[in-house]
């Protein structure tokens, strides 16, 4: 909890960390498969595991032992986990008499407590500095925490499954620990944790006790045209569909977050295409309309493109000025970028999110706008549902008046942009063959995924090109592709 990383719920986790329980929580049925990916490599799975996930989970064994050999000279075992405990005399004003802090990790000690060692695992070591207040925390909770003789000496360290590279986050004295923590912003870290109150529906919706009460979680009923009584909790959305499409184990492994290939994942036109949407969501996030004058150094940080691509992009960015929305809207307030949408549609339990790349008004009715670009040209528009199914999920949400707004002007516009020119598709969601389109290609993707437990992968030419193909022992190899 102490690690926001834009994905949990403040509210939730406050409530939850407050030992708040709901009056009544429903029974929610258990997936077949273990959906948690460290759950085999922590020895905390209890269900059935996923080819993909054996298939990490021996690499992740693999790398911890290189990266951790043990060392006969000085030994360590692996522990329960530690728990941190501090009571008042009377409650605070939070009403709080006790608190408890327990950490998350491998924890280990040496055969005569004087020293704790707690590894905290991660798919990849990023460079970005890890989280003051969650090392401040870890470093408390690892030095006082019981059950064991309290250490001398200190130790945590991040380790990457997927190379076995490791990081000290924190090693020193028990003292040094408590002070880590005094000092190193673990006390405003408990605060954000336990007085959040942001509601922020998204993936974590899944396992939240407080669902069925949440103020911020908008309901849509039959919104994707299936049923599901007794089914599992999920989310799902069109990324989501369209890779279970191309493969069942390929979604699966996707959700459980393993690695993915960074050739494959991170090509040069698809780091050029999420370059260009990232300039353009910094720029109408400024509510500044897009011009011709594209900067020369116009890649936005965390992306590298080749000179061709960058040059590229910069000719798709004049070509979006021609047809910015941003040059007819003046109300900051009627403009929303990357928005997340998350709608729970109760009769088939499942969570569904959408990231439209801008919502503005016209008026008081809502446009949902997609962009997309293309290094050569454009075909023709019809089909476009099918070829682009956020389209089809957009359009049963405003044609439900699922966003607010009045219906008369709402409408969804498919901008693409090409070397020569940009194209602007307009589509009707209150159309009779549009709604009838929509409804049919968004239960194609979302039917056969949602009674699906085992996710049995479909080997063939698209191997070569899946992002977690190395997961997969049912894998065609190219030859076999060809």
């Amino acid at each position: 909890m102490f690690k926001d990383t834009g994905y949990r719920c403040p509210a939730a986790d406050a409530m939850k960390a407050r030992g708040c329980r709901p009056r009544a929580r429903p029974e929610s049925t258990r997936e077949t498969l273990e959906h948690f990916a460290f759950g085999p490599f922590m020895k905390a799975s209890h269900a059935s595991v996923h080819d993909g996930l054996q298939q990490w989970t021996a690499h992740a064994h693999e790398h911890y032992g290189a990266a951790f050999p043990e060392d006969p000279a000085s030994p360590m075992t692996e522990v329960p986990a530690w728990s941190y405990r501090y009571q008042l005399p009377e409650p605070d004003q939070r009403g709080a008499r006790e608190y408890r802090i327990t950490v998350w990790g491998r924890c280990l000690r040496s055969p005569d407590g004087t020293r704790r060692e707690l590894r905290l695992p991660v798919n990849r070591i990023k460079d970005a500095e890890p989280h003051r207040g969650h090392v401040a925390a870890a470093a408390l909770a690892t030095a006082e925490g019981i059950p064991g003789p309290l250490p001398e000496r200190v130790r945590i360290v991040e380790f990457a499954l997927l190379d076995g590279r490791t990081r000290t986050l924190f090693e020193g004295t028990r003292a040094e620990a408590v002070e880590r923590y005094r000092k190193g912003g673990g006390p405003e870290a408990l605060s954000a944790v336990l007085d959040g109150r942001e509601f922020r529906p998204g993936s974590s919706c899944t396992g939240c006790a407080y669902l069925a009460v949440c103020p911020a979680l908008r309901r849509a009923p039959g919104l994707l045209g299936v049923t599901g009584e007794g089914r599992p909790r999920r989310t799902w959305s069109v990324t989501n569909g369209r890779s279970y499409r191309a493969c069942p184990a390929r979604d699966h492994m996707r959700r459980l977050h393993l690695p993915a290939a960074q050739a494959v994942e991170r090509s040069p036109s698809a780091e050029r295409g999420r370059a260009v949407h990232a300039y353009l969501a910094e720029r109408h996030g400024l509510h500044r309309p897009c011009t011709v004058d594209v900067p020369a150094q116009w890649v936005p940080d965390g992306f590298e493109l080749p000179e061709e691509e960058q040059r590229l992009g910069a000719l798709l960015l004049r070509r979006h000025a021609a047809v910015c929305p941003l040059r007819c809207v003046r109300d900051r307030s009627a403009v929303r970028v990357e928005p997340r949408v998350v709608r729970h549609d109760p009769f088939s339990d499942v969570l569904v999110i959408a990231e439209p790349d801008l919502l503005y008004r016209d008026g008081d009715s809502w446009v949902w706008r997609e962009t997309k670009t293309s290094a050569t040209g454009w075909g023709r528009p019809e089909g476009l549902l099918e070829r682009y199914p956020q389209l089809a999920l957009a359009a049963l949400l405003l044609s439900r008046g699922d966003l607010g707004g009045s219906p008369t002007r709402a409408r969804i516009e498919l901008e693409v942009l090409r070397p020569a020119g940009a194209d602007l598709e307009i589509v009707d969601p209150r159309a009779p063959e549009i709604r009838a389109a929509a409804e049919e290609t968004v239960r194609g993707l979302v039917a056969d995924w949602h009674r699906d437990d085992h996710y049995a992968p479909t080997p063939g030419a698209a191997c070569t090109r899946c992002e977690v193909a190395r997961w997969c022992s049912a894998r065609a190899n190219e030859k076999e592709a060809a």
